[in-house]
């Protein structure tokens, strides 16, 4: 059965209200979350965003010319330090040496070639990738994860199967294509994971408990 997005939508904006995600001060700090917040929790990633708070380093220039061991033990927090501390250098260098450190100038670049050069950089994924278009550059780009997927699975509305842009091109049908629309659909949708559609489902409360199958969630 198809979803129907827009009444996903309606409801959860109706019984959750606005989200208010990302949680940053600035578009770069969203970026440096984004890299960071991979195969963690979020309140990891803050614990990492304290320490370079702490040393005044987001900003991309500045950031940029710390070395790698120094950037990992001030991003340890978030788990995998070393890997993503290349990763996020690698980001880094592209920022830096594409567009001079300069936000504004990403922002520039149409969505789909933004998007491909993004892609290009290694430790960047889809997810990874939209987020920066969506939260970071305000651009028209659908976030769509582990808590997407399960909640689709769940609700029969995907084939357990499918993959990252056939998830979101399931999502994505019936929905305002527009940057707001698609930040604030994903934050809700990141509420009803964390709070009811865990690995083990918690239904009782969920908004969405009432769009599932006559037989139950399809775990």
């Amino acid at each position: 059965m198809p979803s129907d997005s827009a009444n996903v939508f309606r409801i959860l904006a109706r019984e959750l209200g606005p989200q208010h995600w990302w949680p940053a001060e600035t578009p770069f700090e969203v970026m440096v979350g984004a890299m960071l917040v991979q195969n963690t929790a979020w309140k990891n990633v803050e614990r990492a965003l304290d320490n370079l708070r702490a040393a005044d380093l987001l900003a991309p220039l500045r950031l940029a010319a710390v070395g790698e061991e120094e950037l990992a033990e001030l991003i340890r927090p978030a788990g995998y330090y070393r890997l993503k501390a290349k990763r996020l250098r690698h980001l880094l260098a592209f920022i830096v040496e594409r567009f001079a450190g300069s936000i504004d100038a990403m922002r520039a670049v149409p969505v789909d070639a933004m998007r491909r050069e993004l892609l290009a950089i290694h430790g960047v994924g889809p997810e990874t990738a939209d987020s920066i278009l969506n939260y970071a550059l305000g651009h028209a780009a659908l976030v769509v994860d582990a808590y997407t997927h399960r909640i689709w699975t769940r609700h029969g509305w995907i084939d357990p199967r499918a993959n990252y842009h056939q998830l979101q091109a399931e999502v994505a049908r019936g929905l305002s294509a527009d940057a707001q629309t698609y930040n604030e659909l994903h934050a809700l949708i990141v509420n009803v994971g964390h709070h009811w559609c865990k690995r083990t489902p918690k239904c009782e409360g969920c908004p969405l408990r009432e769009l599932l199958p006559a037989a139950g969630p399809r775990c």
